[in-house]
């Protein structure tokens, strides 16, 4: 008995030890796994040995599926690398299925295409990537596409779905995509004829009220006010879609404009209690010298509850009553709006106490960073006008040491050390460049994205940015983004080349996020300076010897780099080109397909830079301003006020648009020249 007892001990004491061993090798593979990640910052080869070696299987797969994405030019090779990469519950393996689907089109594989999406659909029904085997597989049956506007109408392939439409189909299914892109995705290309065709050429046969009212308010939404008006067919309007229309309307003629206000101080009157009057509201009271009429014939409710109002009445009246509103509405972007419209006119007339005042009134930890900035530069302007010379130069070496690099700390930095930008034409101007044409991109190293959707993070993480933008987008929207969820989006957005979306996102959140930490600031900030085209635009700098930073700072403000933008004016391209300018400096007419060629228009528009600096002597505010509003407007604004107090002579350019073009042209030139990573400035 002794015996058998010290025998079941020894197993006992043996099969403890080896579970030991297993949990601990269990834990360590668990360890390391926290502690080490594949991301992009990793070479093809580090990738390899981990995708080759690894003993981690899930670590196997993040490596191969970097390497995949990496390979779009080698679909051989990409099919080699994500070939049994679909295995096991996890959503990654609904991306693997998908990429691998997608491979085989490319390779010409139909069965095997076929294959994968079918296992797609049937493993993962719910994943963002099924929505693309619905789409494929739809080509041939219907009810799938059907299905996938039901389930994800969201998805970029849901609203592809609802774009293609065969030529000879019917109302209803007309009708039907219609809806479906105006809900969801009016700005998606060829959503404005589809919404105009689902009017029935304009006169919404067979349709609800309720339909005529979605259709109407998306083709509003695009600016198409008198589609919108038309399709509507006298059909009673919704808030919603009246806020939107009365928007649109604003934007025209004198006769829309009229038809605006009265649709907006309906809304007002029916519906005092909800959002979009007071939205109404703000629309009624956004020109700096509103209409006291109209403010006075909105219902007395809206008018005492609108911030919009009040600050109105305040600019009317000559600033009277304007601490009061600062006081009562410190959070609100149109309390920012009022504070400086004060702030402005007192420092355009020399009232630098009263100014000083205005600027003080709201603190400045308040105030998101593109706003905060400007505050500060003008207090230490203002000090400095008073005599003050040391808080002068406190406050702007404050802003120089806490704000990333934009028009005032480069301003502030000009008035602290005589810093001033690089040379912009001349042979010194391109120093920078190799004799190849190429130079060191000083944009910010791959970063987290923080999105706090793990599967959004791991795709961003393995280099599937436009998997991971779908994923994002896929889920369901949770009313106004957070500035954090737009600056998330933002960078998605701009990871997959959609520069015009991605920069509005990021704008936006630079306007709303208040007080970020360093590293955050430093991030939106250099998210928001990209080089895209880099190799067009350092041949055209290279060939006009033009300034590189100003040629990106010049595109990012025109066309958000995005070479198909037409102006409402007809400005072409990247650089925004009239075509009458673009064919005085390539010396021909020249078609719209060959302005939107990046290569042709970055050197077309470094031809008219140099022109116009070669004028204006090398002087960046008349270069900026003229490429706006053309050399013969800025020369008419050249006073002696341009060289002693450069910042007050912009403030007085009497052209609105060009006024706040000439800030965003010299403060993007001014962080292109000392664009630096969010580490170095938030460990100094």
């Amino acid at each position: 008995m002794g015996a058998r007892l010290t025998r079941i001990r020894g197993l006992l004491l043996l099969g403890g030890t080896s579970l030991s061993a297993v949990l601990a090798i269990t834990g360590g593979r668990q360890l390391l796994r926290q502690e080490f990640q594949i991301t992009p910052q990793l070479s093809s080869a580090e990738l390899w040995q981990h995708y080759r070696w690894s003993g981690d299987p899930q670590q196997r797969r993040e490596a191969a599926l970097l390497l995949a994405s990496r390979s779009s030019a080698s679909p051989d090779r990409r099919w080699r690398l994500l070939g049994g990469q679909g295995w096991g519950p996890d959503p990654l393996a609904a991306v693997a299925l998908k990429q691998q689907a997608l491979t085989a089109r490319a390779l010409g594989l139909e069965e095997q295409e076929q294959e994968l999406w079918l296992a797609l659909l049937q493993r993962f029904p719910a994943t963002a990537a099924s929505a693309d085997a619905r789409y494929h597989l739809g080509q041939d049956h219907a009810e799938l596409h059907r299905e996938l506007l039901r389930q994800q109408p969201r998805h970029a392939a849901a609203l592809a779905a609802a774009a293609e439409l065969p030529k000879d189909a019917d109302q209803q299914r007309i009708l039907t995509s219609a809806l479906h892109l105006a809900r969801w995705g009016p700005q998606w290309p060829g959503a404005q004829s589809l919404l105009r065709e689902a009017c029935g050429a304009i006169t919404g046969q067979g349709m609800t009220q309720q339909e005529r009212l979605q259709l109407a308010g998306a083709l509003a939404e695009l600016g198409d006010s008198n589609a919108a008006e038309l399709c509507l067919q006298g059909t009673p309007l919704a808030p919603e879609q009246a806020l939107t229309i009365g928007r649109s309307l604003l934007r025209g003629n004198r006769q829309q404009q009229g038809r605006g206000e009265g649709i907006l101080l309906e809304l007002a009157h029916d519906h005092p209690d909800s959002p979009e009057a007071l939205a109404a509201a703000a629309l009624l009271s956004e020109p700096l010298r509103p209409d006291p009429v109209l403010l006075d014939a909105l219902p007395k409710f809206v008018q005492t509850a609108s911030v919009d109002v009040a600050a109105a009445r305040v600019r009317l009246a000559g600033g009277e009553g304007g601490l009061e509103v600062l006081q009562r509405w410190p959070d609100d972007p149109s309390g920012w709006q009022l504070q400086w419209d004060l702030a402005r006119e007192a420092l355009l007339a020399g009232r630098w106490d009263e100014a000083d005042t205005w600027l003080g009134a709201i603190p400045e930890e308040q105030l998101p960073d593109p706003l905060r900035a400007r505050q500060q530069f003008w207090r230490g302007f203002s000090a400095f006008k008073r005599g003050n010379d040391d808080d002068a130069q406190q406050i702007w070496q404050t802003l120089v040491t806490t704000q990333p690099p934009g028009y005032y700390t480069w301003r502030a930095s000009a008035r602290l050390e005589g810093t001033d930008l690089p040379e912009l034409s001349g042979k010194q101007a391109t120093n920078g460049l190799e004799a190849d044409g190429t130079t060191a991109d000083r944009t910010q190293p791959w970063t987290a994205l923080d999105s706090g959707d793990p599967l959004v993070d791991q795709l961003w993480r393995l280099g599937w940015n436009r998997e991971a933008l779908e994923t994002w987008q896929s889920r369901d929207p949770a009313g106004d983004p957070s500035p954090q969820n737009l600056l998330v989006e933002g960078r998605l957005l701009m990871s997959v080349n959609d520069y015009w979306n991605g920069l509005s996102r990021l704008w936006k959140s630079s306007l709303r996020l208040v007080d970020p930490d360093c590293p955050t600031r430093f991030l939106l900030h250099n998210s928001q300076h990209p080089k895209p085209l880099l190799t067009q635009f350092q041949d055209a700098a290279q060939q006009e010897q033009v300034n590189l930073d100003l040629l990106l700072a010049i595109a990012r403000q025109e066309s958000r780099f995005s070479p198909a933008v037409v102006s409402p004016v007809g400005a072409q391209g990247l650089l925004q080109l009239m075509p009458s300018t673009a064919a005085e400096m390539a010396g021909k007419e020249l078609s719209t397909e060959q302005l939107r060629q990046p290569d042709l228009n970055a050197v077309l528009g470094a031809r008219y830079l140099a022109f116009l600096l070669q004028k204006w002597d090398g002087n960046p505010w008349l270069v900026a301003a003229s490429y706006n509003a053309g050399p013969g407007a800025a020369g008419s604004w050249v006073s002696p006020e341009l060289e002693e107090d450069p910042e007050l002579w912009t403030e007085r350019i009497p052209y609105p648009e060009t006024r706040l073009y000439t800030k965003k042209v010299l403060g993007n030139l001014w962080a292109y020249h000392q664009l630096t990573s969010s580490g170095d400035r938030c460990t100094e």
